[in-house]
């Protein structure tokens, strides 16, 4: 047979000489070679590229902490009582982690390129899957950027007593700030993720602000409804609203459910409502991802960066929830949405964290909208007519117009707590099909998928996959049956389509299995 030590010099000298491998040696599956690489062979570094702090985590952390950290965790605890609230953000956090270990795996499975979350699944998943969840991730950031500017205007009809406001006054003054946001999207990413660190900084010395009024603030009991509560008798009590200090009896008050009107929608609340508004604060996990072209180590920087954020922020949040029921009466938490502002002994400081948060999460998730647009387009997953958005060179000028327009379609709906249950919905389906996708790939053994990151099983994927499913139905039934259909007419319609492209998939995994 041959010296086994001539053998090996033999494959040596093939693998350094061309001619000898043959010029058109494909593996077995054919999947784009930047899926398949192992990250430790090929590098996805970008040396003039983002941080994993700049880059990751803190447009991670700034995603979490927006609309539901400043402007409805009182109304969450008002309604849902400290244990239940706490029960929420446990489970919601569960299943955000076990969908952050298979973005990390899916991170970690090859070079990582522009499109973000969407380029990263599809070339793992295939077209299938990857069209899929980019589809619905796109409508997911839009509808989040939506959320955000309506959560900026309510803040400043708070604050901005002047200001006239109705449902059409409201509208005009979030289209006014979206123009900006366009504004910002069209100068560049780049410029956006380099001012967030500014805007980082000011919300953190803001959340920074809330804890230490905690222990210094004295008591308040003439705190005044907001003037855009006009439902609730309680406000007319005198020292009904009050903020009490750290209080045994305070927090015995905010222990138990008590679900009551909410002001700005004049419906009764629940505990799936509840739910689906807490779960919005918890879906920044993929800022950091929607970026990737612009990062300096994506495969590093993607899983690390979103793991840390994601711990930070739940370790803000628990201590928030705990102090907020332990010195505020329940009675301020259902009646005054920006409590934190109210309290405080420098209300500034929090109106600053509030207009930073908000604003840059509308950013951030615009600029994850028009990435993700460029990148589907660019494949031609939906047609020739999309492929006008995958023209531009840079910044993706065209595809930015038009999620800026699709937003302002979102505006319409005028109310924080009426778009979140539609945005939790989203994420929750596009986390759904993620963990499905990744379980598959794992238990196939598809030998397209060989992530480098050693916390991700077929246990974890599953997890995910299940949590997001029995969350979503609970919350809301029919939502949760409409997004499902959106997702398998979605599936089906790019299937159809025979779109040929040489990624691995799903179905090929399952042929190999076989």
């Amino acid at each position: 047979m041959g010296d086994p030590s001539d053998m090996s010099v033999d494959m040596s000298m093939a693998v350094d000489n061309p001619s000898i491998q043959g010029e058109e040696s494909t593996p077995l599956l054919a999947p784009d070679a930047d899926a398949i690489t192992p990250v430790g062979l090929l590098s996805s570094s970008k040396k003039d590229g983002l941080s994993m702090f700049e880059g990751v985590f803190v447009p991670c952390v700034l995603s979490i902490f927006s609309v539901v950290l400043f402007l409805r965790l009182g109304y969450v605890i008002g309604q849902a009582g400290l244990i239940v609230t706490l029960v929420m953000l446990v489970v919601a956090y569960f299943i955000v982690l076990l969908t952050i270990l298979s973005i990390s795996a899916i991170s970690t499975n090859g070079l990582v390129k522009g499109g973000g979350a969407y380029y990263m699944i599809s070339r793992s998943l295939g077209p299938e899957f990857g069209g899929a969840i980019g589809i619905i991730f796109f409508f997911a950031n839009v509808f989040s950027s939506g959320l955000y500017v309506v959560g900026f205007v309510e803040a400043l009809n708070h604050n901005v007593r002047q200001l006239p406001s109705s449902r059409w006054e409201d509208f005009a003054y979030g289209s006014v700030v979206l123009m900006f946001c366009l504004m910002v999207c069209i100068v560049g990413a780049k410029a956006f993720a380099k001012a967030s660190l500014i805007i980082w900084i000011a919300v953190m010395i803001s959340v920074a602000s809330v804890l230490l009024n905690f222990a210094y603030a004295k008591e308040n009991d003439s705190i005044s409804c907001p003037l855009e509560n006009h439902n609730n008798e309680s406000c007319g009590v005198e020292g009904a609203l009050a903020y009490t200090r750290v209080s045994s009896e305070t927090l015995h008050d905010n222990i138990n459910t008590h679900w009551t009107e909410d002001y700005t929608t004049g419906s009764v609340q629940s505990l799936q409502v509840v739910f689906a508004v807490l779960f919005n604060g918890c879906t920044g996990i993929m800022a950091g991802a929607n970026i990737s072209g612009d990062l300096k180590n994506a495969s590093v920087a993607i899983p690390y960066g979103t793991i840390a954020a994601s711990v930070f922020t739940f370790c803000i949040y628990v201590v928030l929830i705990v102090m907020t029921a332990a010195t505020c009466t329940r009675a301020l938490l259902i009646n005054d949405y920006s409590y934190m502002q109210d309290i405080n002994v420098v209300p500034p400081l929090v109106i600053i964290g509030i207009f930073c948060a908000t604003l840059s999460a509308a950013l951030s998730t615009l600029i994850g909208a028009s990435r993700i647009l460029q990148a589907i387009s660019r494949d031609n997953l939906l047609g020739d007519w999309f492929l006008y958005f995958s023209k531009d060179e840079g910044e993706p000028i065209r595809a930015v117009v038009l999620s800026w327009f699709l937003v302002q379609l979102v505006l319409l709906i005028g109310q924080v707590n009426l778009i979140a249950p539609l945005v939790s919905m989203l994420y929750l389906i596009s986390y759904a099909i993620t963990n499905f996708a990744c379980f598959t790939l794992k238990i196939t053994g598809a030998p397209n998928f060989r992530p480098t990151f050693h916390y991700f099983t077929w246990h974890t994927a599953l997890g995910g996959f299940l949590g997001c499913i029995i969350v979503m139905f609970y919350a809301n039934a029919v939502y949760a049956a409409a997004t499902c259909l959106l997702a398998i007419v979605l599936f089906i319609f790019i299937h159809v389509r025979h779109i040929p492209v040489d990624w691995g998939d799903v179905t090929q995994a399952l042929m190999y299995h076989q």
